[in-house]
């Protein structure tokens, strides 16, 4: 095993800069509050880890605290550093005693519940590697979409430092950035990823214990969401699109959970000849949550964006103020055209 120094390509000049600001900030705090969107995923929960055990062990006073509970899945990294949901009470004297909030892997203030009031309180810093949208939070900020993970950015910042890499620091990477790749499937994937991921690895990391702990265990209310999603699955029988639609009540009819929902998306995405898979999921009678995803030139984000949401070209997401039915009709009546033009074929050059 190394000693999980960092070596891997360069960072930019530009990232470098962002970052030292960010590194100025956090050693002046004596007390940082972590926090990250609604709904945290690995990104968030791994990026967060990283980040507050290299502050303990420099003697800050940390804590982590989500707008909702993290997945059952990802706990497993929560048992060295103090994690709170925001309602519970012990939050409320943990965000008072800060004095700079860090805000990771996302920029948008609905996605924070009430913590965006703490940040105009106390301050603090952004890490962040979806596309910009709108001003920062807080400044200093770093807002970085060629990163392909916010966990990528969090191994820069800590580059910085002499010390080498925690076993508990490389694990919290590693699910950020193993999360956020699709475990280095997608197309955000780069060269740089995997000189990250090796160094993880020297550090300690067991792949497998990994695996097996983000993806390896199905509960029974998951498989059953599953049956009933694949039920469900429909195709647009206009343009290259599939999707699931399941009502606010489908949790209750198997005994699941809404993390359960996790990856459901990717089913109708990985129909033959499909271009973008869709799952809608409705939260109420009058509120639909959808997650966009494209396979190929189709960029969702821009009707996330379009629908109040947002995201990565090739993933994105949305909540909508209607009921299930309305929601998909709205999406597909905006998405046909996009992916209308990306798959009509190129008409021959004239000679």
């Amino acid at each position: 095993m190394s000693d999980g120094r960092l070596v891997v390509p360069r960072m930019s000049s530009t990232r470098a800069a962002a970052l030292q600001a960010v590194r100025s900030r956090l050693h002046e705090a004596s007390s940082v509050v972590l926090t990250t969107h609604v709904n945290p995923d690995g990104d968030g929960i791994g990026s967060m880890v990283a980040l507050a055990s290299r502050l303990l062990r420099r003697g800050a006073e940390v804590a982590i605290v989500t707008p909702s509970p993290p997945p059952r899945s990802l706990r497993f990294l929560l048992t060295e550093v103090p994690a709170f949901v925001e309602r519970d009470p012990a939050a409320a004297d943990t965000l008072n005693r800060a004095d700079c909030l860090a805000i990771l892997d996302t920029a948008e203030p609905k996605r924070l519940g009430r913590l965006p009031g703490y940040a105009a309180r106390v301050g603090g810093v952004l890490i962040d590697h979806h596309p910009p949208s709108g001003a920062a939070l807080v400044d200093p900020a770093i807002r970085d979409p060629s990163a392909c993970a916010t966990g990528e950015l969090i191994f820069d910042l800590l580059s910085f430092d002499e010390d080498p890499l925690t076993l508990r620091e490389a694990e919290g990477l590693y699910v950020a950035i193993t999360t956020d790749t699709g475990s280095f499937r997608f197309s955000n994937t780069s060269p740089r990823a995997h000189a990250i991921a090796s160094v993880l690895l020297g550090a300690g990391v067991d792949s497998g214990a990994m695996y097996r702990a983000l993806y390896g265990v199905y509960t029974r209310g998951k498989l059953g969401l599953l049956r009933l999603g694949l039920e469900r699955l429909e195709v647009d029988p206009r343009a290259p699109i599939a999707w699931i639609a399941l009502d606010h009540r489908a949790l209750s009819r198997v005994g699941a959970r809404g993390e359960d929902m996790e990856g459901l998306v990717e089913f109708p995405r990985r129909l033959e000849g499909i271009e973008v898979g869709l799952f809608f999921r409705g939260l109420a009678p009058d509120r639909t949550k959808v997650s966009l995803r494209s396979n190929g030139s189709v960029n969702v984000s821009g009707v996330a964006q379009l629908l109040g949401g947002g995201g990565h070209t090739k993933a994105s997401g949305a909540i909508i103020e209607l009921d299930l039915e309305q929601a998909v009709r709205v999406v597909l009546d905006a998405l046909r055209p996009l992916v209308e033009a990306a798959t009509e074929p190129e008409s021959p050059s004239p000679h």
